[in-house]
């Protein structure tokens, strides 16, 4: 029997997934569309009847972003907003700010989809020479984290995302939903899916078919023992959700006119 409600949001759509880039721990807003996406959420979960108690984002400003439309589109503005970096995106190391389609023309859809969905697989870490790091590592809210700053991670797979993301998960996120509070973990797509794996218990393979779109909400039922009752539930117009998992799928695919763009 469901004991607790659960829900997991992707952030709407950022500037960079528009440009079809890498974005990871650079700190890009939301496109307009991707507003619009954390709004019409918002208004969905609302007209729904859910009422949240907490909500945990991670300290990148799109995932927080989110959050608060989110809120602000239910009326529940005054909801606490919790922010840990253990939420954060997947660090994508050196692949930071490239463009899917073009890594697709240079190393192959397959390559690129091993590095996007594999579960252990961790890209080449980023060092001082990449155009991000400084932006990244000097950064102000990294000083603020439960791990010194040396200590963050340079490059991540799937794996290492659900290493660092379940310690805050046991210690932070479990006891409020224990309490019976409803809870909302606006993060990001790999932080998301992390979770569903180990919510779930995905297998190590099938993680890579599982795509999560933005700015869909994902409602989890829970019994006692924080097991799934049900399988998840994507909320909203469901050939919408389709639409916008293959969009999410069709991003590591070789475009033909991909070489004539500009370089990143």
């Amino acid at each position: 029997m469901s004991k607790y409600k659960l829900f997991l949001l992707r952030h709407g759509e950022g500037a960079w997934n528009k440009e079809n880039r890498f974005c990871s721990w650079v700190d890009q807003k939301l496109s307009e569309d991707g507003v619009k996406e954390a709004q019409d959420c918002g208004r969905l979960l609302k007209e729904q009847g859910y009422k949240f108690d907490l909500v945990f984002t991670s300290i990148l400003s799109r995932s927080i972003q989110t959050a608060w439309l989110v809120l602000e589109a239910m009326g529940q503005e005054w909801v606490p907003v919790v922010k840990a970096w253990r939420l954060n995106e997947r660090h994508y190391g050196s692949l930071i700010g490239l463009n899917r389609a073009e890594m697709a023309l240079q190393h192959g859809e397959e390559k690129v989809k091993l590095w996007r969905r594999s579960y252990d697989i961790t890209p080449p870490p980023i060092d001082e020479s990449h155009p991000y790091f400084l932006e990244i590592y000097n950064d102000r809210r990294y000083t603020t984290c439960d791990v010194p700053k040396d200590s963050l991670p340079r490059a991540e797979s799937l794996k290492e995302v659900l290493d660092r993301l379940l310690p805050y998960w046991e210690s932070t996120v479990v006891p409020e939903i224990r309490k019976g509070r409803t809870v909302l973990i606006s993060a990001h797509g790999n932080s998301c899916r992390a979770l569903l794996k180990h919510l779930e218990g995905i297998s190590d393979e099938d993680i890579a078919s599982v795509t999560l779109p933005t700015g869909i909400p994902v409602l989890l039922e829970l019994d006692e023992n924080l097991k799934p009752v049900k399988p998840r539930q994507l909320l909203g117009d469901q050939a919408k959700i389709q639409a916008a998992i293959k969009k999410v799928e069709d991003q590591g695919k070789a475009k033909p006119n991909a070489v004539n763009m500009q370089n990143h």
